[in-house]
């Protein structure tokens, strides 16, 4: 990710001005877990509903099912939950992080549905939705129409964007607050190390000097605020371009973990991002199975991020930005092996070993050479087989330098976003709406192709990231409206 002149990442929701009709379909009983159904808004032919899970037993709830049935209608877009739909039941259950409920707690998922009819024969854990011990005497309130912002339908496809917080980079300064809607995980680029080797993070806003329309430190903490509120997350993001961060030593991985944490709990944030790049990663000579890495950079990287994951629990928001040279090169070459440079594929590793915790890998296609493909054909950025290869590939999985016996696993389809400039100023490898859009219905539904074949087809993507927020302001905000609409269509 470049960081004085280049590049950006992406991730969407908006927010938008609707008349909410909340229904209440269900009794209130106490005592148990319940799951109760507002219509925030309809039109002609379906509606928008949020579904809230709620914990009123005796003890925290780690994981939820919520069954129900649309007589009138059926599912279309939905979010903050997976599903599945049997002969016309649907099953909804929490995302990695929204699982954990505490008592007295509620989290909230939402969907877009056809017709007018509300949800029938709905249960919780198995459960009665109402819930399963004695009615309470609360009385549920007669249906009530309110106008309000609430968050809008963004289906289970986001945008991630790079918002340039600690520089201006020539696009100019976006306050947080004022960053669009369609972008739903924001990083903050950038915290950087004291030194190399240090392990030690510093982050800090734009300096006026630079960015003379910077918000006060009180304001960008309460625009942050803001947007969770808005239903997105924000993330510090650790390296981009100028930031070597290597972790050769334990001391280092502690004083990562310690300073990250710092700038997480100062912020109120979410999460972090990996966007380490130029020498932070590299493998040592004979250190040549990824599932099993020795070099101390690899090992305390992943020891670093197990013990964040560890700290903050389930809600924790872990996202990575390698370039393709760390990871499907790894295809062709690994590490130094046949005199190749000790840096190719050295992300796998890392990305292997978190694949459990991981929300997302955005793989930057852009600023790459000539990459192997499976179909054993280079593929030259910004082509639409570049980037439906470079998706296949993480999404797929591959052998690692080629070699069957040593399959470098796909990750789950919502793992993973392809990263893409924001603009022709944004980083080299700008690739045309149109062409983006090829590449999206190619992978995600085997439709408008060219040459290379994704090996199957992956509805689930979860998105774009893009470099970044702040050049697609500059753009006039093509990036984030064009490809917003598109995947949420």
């Amino acid at each position: 990710m470049a960081r004085r002149v280049l590049f950006a990442r992406v991730a969407a929701l908006a927010t938008l001005l609707l008349g909410a009709t909340f229904l209440a379909v269900v009794p209130a009983y106490a005592g148990s877990v319940t799951a109760t159904f507002v219509k925030q808004s309809s039109w002609d032919g379906g509606y928008t509903a949020q579904v809230t899970v709620r914990n009123d037993s005796g003890s925290a709830v780690n994981g939820w099912k919520v069954e129900l049935e649309l007589p009138q209608g059926s599912v279309g877009a939905y979010w903050d939950a997976l599903q599945t739909n049997q002969n016309g039941r649907y099953a909804f259950t929490n995302r990695e992080y929204n699982g954990a409920v505490p008592v007295g707690g509620s989290v909230t998922f939402g969907f877009n549905a056809t017709g007018n009819g509300s949800p029938a024969n709905c249960r919780i854990n198995g459960n009665p939705c109402e819930g399963s011990t004695t009615p309470t005497t609360t009385t549920t309130p007669p249906p009530t129409t309110t106008t309000s912002v609430v968050q809008p339908p963004a289906g289970d496809k986001l945008l991630v964007g790079y918002l340039h917080a600690s520089f201006a980079n020539g696009s100019g300064y976006v306050r947080m607050k004022d960053v669009p809607n369609e972008w739903g995980i924001i990083q903050l680029a950038f915290a950087e190390p004291t030194s190399v080797t240090s392990g030690e993070l510093r982050f800090s806003l734009c300096p006026v000097a630079e960015c003379p329309n910077v918000e006060s430190e009180a304001e960008f903490i309460a625009g942050i605020k803001q947007k969770q509120a808005q239903g997105k997350k924000v993330l510090i993001s650790i390296g981009g371009q100028n930031g070597q961060v290597q972790l050769t030593t334990t001391a280092a991985r502690d004083a990562f973990v310690r300073s990250v944490s710092a700038i997480i709990d100062k912020y109120g944030l979410n999460g972090l991002d990996i966007d380490f790049e130029g020498h932070s990663l590299y493998l040592d000579s004979g250190d040549t199975d990824f599932k099993n890495p020795k070099t101390p950079v690899i090992v305390n990287l992943i020891s670093a991020l197990k013990t964040l994951k560890a700290k903050y629990g389930s809600a924790f928001t872990l996202t990575m930005a390698p370039e393709t040279f760390f990871v499907q090169l790894g295809y062709q070459h690994y590490g130094g092996q046949g005199g190749a440079d000790n840096r190719a594929g050295s992300y796998l590793p890392v990305i292997h070993a978190m694949r459990g915790d991981l929300t997302l890998l955005h793989v930057q296609q852009y600023n790459s050479g000539p990459i192997m493909a499976p179909d054993n054909q280079y593929k030259q950025m910004p082509s639409v087989d570049f980037h439906v290869a470079m998706g296949d590939m993480v999404l797929g999985g591959f052998p690692v330098r080629g070699d069957t016996s040593n399959v470098f696993q796909g990750l789950r389809q919502d793992q993973v976003a392809l990263g893409l400039p924001a603009s022709v100023n944004a980083g080299n490898g700008h690739t045309p709406v149109a062409a983006v859009h090829k590449v999206l219905d190619c992978l995600m539904k085997g439709q408008n192709c060219e040459s290379y074949k994704p090996r199957g087809t992956y509805p689930n993507l979860r998105g774009l990231m893009s470099w970044s927020i702040n050049w697609d302001r500059f753009n006039g905000g093509e990036f984030s409206r064009e490809h917003y609409a598109y995947l949420n269509r």
